[in-house]
């Protein structure tokens, strides 16, 4: 199957000298086209900068990331951040359909996503709001509707979440796991909560910075991601 995205003994360290704090250590890993995958591990092991690292988003100290099923374009990864990014001038609509429009998608076309990937999530009302008139949970779920709309053949999640109840939570993970089976894109979602971890095929443990060679091992017994 496609690899979408590989890291060959990959490192990112903070600081130089003593202050130096390596966050993530000489990972190997690759996503296949249509993998599910949870990354789960404590606050500050390292989830968060290899989510970054996949999706272009900083760049590694060592090693090497490459995507060989995206033609080695970054640019079409989906990336839904802890914090959600919404433009302050743009209504919610308009904010979905922003990445569309830079794809050159028409704006009629560009609208017609965004408006059905806020109702799948269930926040169709809100697209006439502005950011700031929204709550956490409700920016998140536009944040999860802009990749949606945007169709991207690889998903990087850092929480996504977070900040949801157990039913919104429910509906944003039916929502990305929906999108993936009809559209055969690749999830990787960093994750705390054991109930949405327990919803993915695979699951990546990471700690201080190294990806657990038991996770690893699942992973290449089940013919899918190796790590």
């Amino acid at each position: 199957m496609t690899v979408l995205v590989r890291c060959h003994d990959v490192g990112r360290t903070f600081g130089a000298g003593t202050t130096a704090v390596p966050a993530v250590r000489a990972v190997n890993c690759q996503v296949h086209q249509g993998d599910l995958i949870a990354v789960t591990g404590r606050s500050g092991s390292g989830k968060s900068t290899l989510l970054h690292l996949m999706g272009d988003l900083d760049r590694p100290t060592s090693g090497v990331v490459s995507w060989p099923g995206l033609s080695e374009d970054p640019g079409r990864v989906g990336f839904v951040f802890q914090a959600p990014s919404l433009l302050g001038p743009l209504d919610v609509c308009e904010n979905v359909a922003l990445p569309l429009l830079f794809a050159d998608i028409g704006e009629a076309e560009a609208r017609r996503r965004a408006e059905e990937a806020l109702e799948v999530l269930g926040i169709a009302d809100l697209g006439h709001r502005l950011p700031h008139e929204l709550s956490g949970g409700q920016a998140q779920r536009v944040a999860v509707a802009r990749v949606l709309a945007a169709r991207s053949p690889l998903v990087l999640a850092d929480e996504p979440t977070a900040r949801l109840d157990p039913e919104h939570r429910d509906r944003v993970i039916d929502a990305l796991l929906a999108f993936a089976e009809r559209t055969g894109a690749a999830l990787v979602v960093a994750t705390h909560d054991v109930a949405v971890a327990a919803r993915f095929t695979l699951r990546w443990r990471v700690h201080d910075g190294l990806l657990d060679p038991a996770a690893a091992e699942t992973a290449r017994g089940q013919g899918a991601s190796t790590c």
